[in-house]
């Protein structure tokens, strides 16, 4: 929405840029945490100064007792004894960079990424003095360790090469941007046909000018999907239309799916409601009868009216417990427990009514 076509391509390198940088510090991890390690001990146990006129050669007793000293320090590090000791260390802080928008037609985002990059090496990077604890100390240092054992260059070539091997886009809603048959001829008609000129030769395959070099969109996996109730596939430009020649048709979501929906994901709406009713001090559960009637009803309810999904269940669940949080400030903690009853008592009559259920489910 509102963004040059190409940006899509340039977030997928952006993004391949960041897994490539994550494995590469996997890699270096140990030995970063050596590095951090020994920066660490040197601000434990200063180096031992040479006084003046002292031979090395003919007796090495500082140096031995200086490292005698570290090692132990080591030891003490290694098992955590040292932890909540304080060190004083240089940490880099970045200056603050002007805000930067070019609001302008589309082509001008990669200007506007340039541009940042030229004013964040006009302004280097400060050095600022800050006392730490030992364990948040040894884990800044690895971290900077870590950043300096990263090879950019490669960590750059390695994921352009991936993105143009292996890079997959998804193309969501596109039934969206299909014009109808027998459209006016301007207005949004235009509008959306005007959307899939730009997609074409992004998805035909073209090189597209990112910050880490060019990057050809030949070998790209396009993935494109869309509901079509208003539409159909074949209401895309032709051009487009034979980019995607292998159609899948999917089955509606039933029953079973909503359950697994309410149940499954990590951020269900189950566990979203259970931590919002805890906020109030009150324990949320739901009895697995009582899931399986609400999948029941949103399964219903899109049959009768419009199917719109999973988008379903939010209407479901808020209105289901619209009325527990609403009195949720007002009533003594404790746990509630949603039962097959509840759901049917507080979604029955909205449900059976197709005119309610239309409006408010």
């Amino acid at each position: 929405m509102g963004r040059d076509v190409e940006s899509m391509i340039r977030d997928l390198v952006e993004l391949a840029v960041n897994m490539v940088r994550e494995e590469e510090r996997r890699e270096v991890e140990a030995k970063a945490a050596e590095r951090a390690e020994d920066r660490l001990l040197d601000l434990l146990v200063p180096p031992v100064p040479t006084p003046a006129g002292f031979n090395a050669n003919a007796d090495r007793g500082p140096d031995e007792a200086g490292s005698s000293t570290r090692e132990k320090f080591r030891a003490m590090l290694r098992e955590g004894k040292l932890d909540d000791r304080e060190v004083e260390m240089e940490l880099e802080e970045t200056a603050s960079v002007p805000a930067i928008e070019i609001l302008s037609a589309s082509g001008m985002e990669e200007m506007e990424n340039s541009l940042k990059d030229v004013f964040g090496k006009m302004f280097p990077t400060k050095r600022k003095r800050r006392r730490l604890k030992v364990k948040d100390a040894r884990e800044s240092l690895r971290k900077s360790e870590a950043e300096k054992l990263i090879d950019m260059d490669k960590v750059k070539k390695l994921a352009v090469r991936r993105t143009e091997q292996t890079g997959i886009v998804f193309l969501d809603e596109i039934d969206k941007i299909a014009s109808r048959q027998g459209g006016s001829g301007h207005g949004p008609e235009v509008s959306r046909e005007g959307v899939q000129r730009d997609l074409l030769p992004i998805v035909e395959g073209a090189t597209v000018t990112t910050k880490y070099g060019m990057v050809k969109t030949d070998h790209i996996l396009f993935i494109a999907s869309g509901a079509f109730h208003l539409s159909k596939p074949s209401d895309l430009v032709p051009e487009l239309q034979g980019r995607f020649p292998i159609r899948v048709e999917l089955d509606a979501l039933g029953e079973e799916e909503f359950l697994r929906i309410l149940t499954e994901p990590q951020n269900a709406l189950t566990r979203q409601y259970t931590a919002l009713m805890e906020t109030e001090g009150i324990a949320l559960a739901f009895e697995e009868e009582a899931l399986r009637e609400m999948a029941r009803i949103a399964a219903a309810v899109n049959r009768k009216t419009e199917n719109i999904g999973a988008r379903r269940l939010h209407t479901v669940m808020e209105r289901l417990l619209e009325e527990l949080s609403f009195e949720a400030p007002d009533r003594e903690a404790g746990t509630f427990t949603v039962s097959a009853d509840y759901v049917r008592k507080q979604l029955a009559d909205i449900s059976e009514n197709e005119d309610l259920s239309r409006f408010i489910l």
